[in-house]
């Protein structure tokens, strides 16, 4: 098993192009082509999950938050971020940070809080517009289902709960191939005219490399035709927050208390009470403010999220129960996501849960 066996399939569940623009995620220390004995899975990387990895034996550190968010301009030691790279270096520790990349998936970070709270009927609050292309192709007809099967299993065609999705067309192709062509069908020189399918299929802008491959790969023309399009479709299974629902409607504090519990949050901070009962909900794990409004406009009874400001209390306008659980508490259970992740795909592989606590904040 090597670091880049590791890093391909943790960016199959969470590719880096979903990543915020601030954002730092991916591989921070260590080569791709280094083999790992064993993974240590923590929210943060301190000196101490440093340490336990090394007495654990574990070589590689697969983190939900970045130690490095910006550039490093020299490595002294005199900050905590340079002391963790040099440390984690000289141990030839691999760390990789999974962060808002996994917080944009369907599967990821708020699917996981809105498990452990009991929620049901997810999905995501506000998608990301700009992430969907459509392939438009031409193939013989004997060979369109081949054609079609090849860019489906390459990632394309995936509509919300199906997949295989495609429109087809059956027509006439025209074209002459000059001296020194191989044509596969026709012959130099002459024009001809095939019966051909358009075969239509949309996929995310991250497979696109692979659709095209498979595309070339599968057709049987010398030079195949076909058209590249960006669409202004929000693509539904990606973007921020997430909203669902509770299999039965609670009272405030009933569920307050319910959330305060399964979250293991020793603070919580929220707004006035609004004397009704709570069953749509909606949540963004880490600093969610910004979704103040969109969890409104959906119908929310009760937004959690964490890092609310004291102004942005007054957003919820009586019209949402607002809840700030605190960022540790909020993306506690990743490691839990991440750790069943790499062990469904790597059985028998060592996958350890730290035992550090890397919350930075502490409550009287």
């Amino acid at each position: 098993m090597t670091v880049a066996d590791i890093t391909h399939y943790l960016e199959t569940i969470a590719p880096l192009s979903l990543q915020e623009s601030y954002d730092n995620a991916g591989l921070q220390t260590g080569h791709p082509l280094q083999d790992v004995n064993a993974i240590l899975i923590s929210l943060d990387v301190t000196e101490a999950v440093v340490d336990e990895a090394i007495a654990q034996g574990c070589n590689m550190i697969v983190a939900h938050h970045p130690v490095v968010f910006t550039g490093l301009k020299r490595l002294t030691g005199k900050t905590y971020t340079e002391r963790i790279i040099i440390k984690a270096v000289r141990n030839n520790i691999a760390i990789y940070a999974i962060h808002t990349n996994l917080d944009n998936v369907e599967t990821g970070v708020n699917a996981m809080i809105a498990e452990k709270l009991g929620l049901v009927h997810g999905r995501v609050l506000q998608p990301k517009p700009g992430l969907l292309r459509k392939l438009v192709t031409f193939a013989p007809e004997a060979h369109a289902g081949e054609v079609r099967q090849a860019l489906f299993q390459a990632g394309a065609g995936h509509i919300g709960n199906y997949d295989h999705c495609s429109f087809n067309v059956d027509g006439a192709g025209t074209f002459r191939a000059d001296a020194t062509a191989n044509p596969f069908v026709g012959k130099r020189g002459v024009d001809h005219e095939e019966a051909e399918t358009r075969i239509e299929v949309i996929y995310p802008q991250w497979a696109e490399t692979a659709v095209l491959r498979a595309l070339l790969k599968a057709h049987p023309y010398e030079e195949v035709a076909y058209d590249l399009y960006a669409l202004g479709n929000n693509h539904k299974g990606v973007g921020s927050g997430w909203i669902a629902e509770l299999p039965q409607a609670m009272e405030e504090s009933q569920f307050l208390a319910m959330v305060a519990g399964k979250m293991q949050a020793k603070g919580v901070r929220y707004t006035a009470l609004l004397g009704r009962d709570i069953r749509k909900v909606a949540l963004c794990g880490g600093s969610g403010s910004f979704l103040i409004k969109d969890a409104i406009a959906a119908g929310a009874d009760a937004f959690i999220t964490a890092d609310v400001k004291y102004h942005q209390f007054f957003d919820a306008e009586g019209r949402i129960l607002l809840v700030d659980i605190g960022h540790f508490e909020s993306e506690q259970y990743t490691s839990d996501l991440l750790a069943r992740a790499i062990s469904e795909k790597f059985a028998n592989f060592a996958v350890r849960l730290s035992n550090v606590n890397t919350n930075p904040i502490n409550y009287l």
